[in-house]
């Protein structure tokens, strides 16, 4: 039997991935959503655990217009006023 891999390990990504933050405490967090059924429990729920037990301060929700293109314009922008930001897609 022979395995092939199609990934190419040779490229490299191009980007730096931003510096972890020492805590969330105080601080905003955005939470992107595709809108499907599948998120609303897991992000009302991820909601509950960052303000409970790690002391986010707000928590912003925004909805994909469409769950299969990029995020929208208007939320791109808005994410530069929020510290750290989750987003995710269910079914």
């Amino acid at each position: 039997m022979r395995i092939l891999d199609p990934t190419n390990e040779q490229k490299t990504a191009g980007v730096q991935l931003a510096a972890r933050l020492p805590s969330l405490e105080g601080l905003t967090v955005g939470i992107i959503t595709n809108a499907k059924e599948g998120t609303k429990g897991y992000f009302t729920h991820l909601e509950r655990l960052l303000r409970q037990e790690m002391g986010v301060a707000d928590v912003v929700w925004r909805e994909k217009s469409n769950y299969s293109a990029p995020c929208d314009a208007h939320i791109v922008r808005e994410i530069t006023n929020w510290h750290a930001v989750f987003a995710g897609v269910g079914d």
